[in-house]
This record gives C-alpha cells, structure tokens and sequence, in this order.
C-alpha cells in the first residue's frame, strides 16, 4: 500500500499532478481542495495517498491532508460512490462542511455537487450518518492535519489492498474490532473468519 509521497511536483494538470520520488514519476489524481494547496512546480511536497486496484488498472489519488483522504475512503465504501464522484465531493465541500451537512442531513446542500443526485445525495446521508459524529476513529473535522490512522483504518485499508471490496473489508474488520488490538490482530483474524 502507498500510504504517503514527498517529492518534486513535477506537473500539475487538474485532477492529475505527476510527483517525481527519487527518478520514479508516481501519476496521482487529486480534488481541487489539494491543487490550491500545491507548492509551485519543481517544489518538494508530501501528499497523503490512496491506492485503489482494478483488474484493468492501479490509481494513486493524492490529498493535502489525511481527514481528506479518510472522508475519501468513507466515500467510495457507499454504493454508487466511486472514486470520480468522491474526488467531486472533495473539490466542492470542505471536510468539515462535509460532515456537518451529513449530520444536518442537508441532502440539498450535497446535491449541488456536479455528478451527485437526490438519491446519491440521500444515500451519503443515511449510510455515513453514524460516523458524522462518531468518537474513536479520526474523521470528521478533526484539526491536526495528519493524524495517524487507528488499527481499524488500517486494517481495513489492508483488506481492500488485498483484493476486498471497501464494503466487505469493513464489515470484516468491524467484526474483529476490540480495545487494543492491533492492525496486524484485526487482518490475521479476519482473514482466518473469511475462510471459515
């Protein structure tokens, strides 16, 4: 899994931004949120990353901060939400408008996003509803800038990078989760669970 990038910005091109790591050019798609935030070309930066695997295709997104890249992996686990539509999500409402707009259950608000219907827009709402206010995992509008992720997270992350839907990685790892475990104890057992 590609979790972080630091190097030389070397093309920025909206959603695309090419950053060169030690001579290896690593293609990366971003929201708009993290284009404003971009040094100038040639500049060193560290962009937080996503991986995401298809038979056809590995694409890297990249995102200023880490509360961006987890309201992105939050996105794209809800039916009918890709990476396109949530990379649109992330271009248009910041992560705390975001959440608070769940929580108020502004379904209107979310459908003025470009690519984002009525029945999109309900679906975010009800299914992320629980997590707008949750304690415990670092999600909604948390101010530090790049937090580390919890053993769920990672967990779950590393289930998808196996090959899981974003769906079944976290309903496997939620049914593994405990006070204390570690990342490596949630995959081990959720993994023994699935072959059972």
């Amino acid at each position: 899994m590609i979790g972080r990038l630091t190097g030389r910005l070397v093309l920025k091109q909206p959603p695309l931004l090419v950053l060169d790591v030690g001579g290896v050019g690593y293609e990366c798609e971003a929201p708009m949120s993290t284009f404003y935030k971009l040094p100038s070309i040639g500049e060193t930066v560290t962009l937080q990353t996503h991986l995401t695997v298809r038979e056809d295709a590995h694409l890297l997104f990249a995102f200023a901060s880490n509360q961006e890249k987890l309201l992105f992996r939050e996105l794209i686990k809800v039916s009918g939400v890709g990476p396109k539509i949530a990379l649109a999500i992330l271009s248009g409402v910041s992560v705390e408008e975001f959440w608070a707009t769940v929580r108020e259950s502004q379904v209107g608000r979310l459908t003025k996003v470009p690519g984002i219907g009525k029945k999109t827009a309900e679906r975010l709402v009800v299914e992320l509803r629980d997590r707008a206010g949750a304690g415990g995992e670092a999600l909604p509008g948390s101010s530090a800038s790049d937090l580390p992720l919890t053993p769920l997270q990672e967990a779950r992350s590393a289930l998808e990078a196996l090959g899981y839907r974003p769906v079944d990685a976290q309903r496997m790892a939620d049914a593994v989760k405990g006070e204390g475990l570690s990342a490596e104890h949630i995959i081990r057992e959720a993994l023994k669970r699935a072959v059972r």
